[in-house]
């Protein structure tokens, strides 16, 4: 399942998911995996999440993105959420790639993974594709 914090530069989109998390790990049975560009919420999340940093691993674009999430899923069945924050950040701004890969990683997910994204625009700039997962 994906779903999508969205909003323009400065409305909360990272303190939402820094509370997500932290109510996530008082509750799930699962792994919990954050990735960010940088380390700008490491020291505000609980020391239980996989903290990844996507410069550290290389991830420069959508398929990189893609590629990581999809090992890491194959390599821990028990990673039950996926936290993104700054996905634009990580992968550049093409949306419809975006909206793409979006797809193709909720195919992968079902109702195994739940993964969050905080995506730095307006609803209206998104196409269909993408706004489908917002949630």
């Amino acid at each position: 399942m994906i779903k999508l914090i969205i909003g323009k530069k400065g409305t909360g989109k990272t303190k939402i998911l820094i509370n997500q998390i932290n109510e996530t790990v008082k509750s799930t049975s699962g792994n919990i995996v954050c990735i960010e560009k940088g380390d700008n919420i490491r020291r505000s999340i609980s020391y239980k999440v996989r903290w990844c940093d996507a410069e550290q691993f290389s991830i420069d674009g959508i398929d990189s993105f893609y590629g990581f999430v999809a090992g890491m899923l194959a390599g821990n069945y028990d990673i039950k959420d996926i936290y993104v924050d700054g996905i634009f950040k990580i992968v550049g701004r093409d949306y419809e790639a975006f909206g793409a890969m979006l797809e193709k990683l909720d195919k992968l997910t079902s109702e195994d993974a739940v993964v969050v994204f905080t995506v730095s625009a307006d609803a209206d700039e998104l196409p269909e594709n993408v706004k489908q997962f917002v949630k």
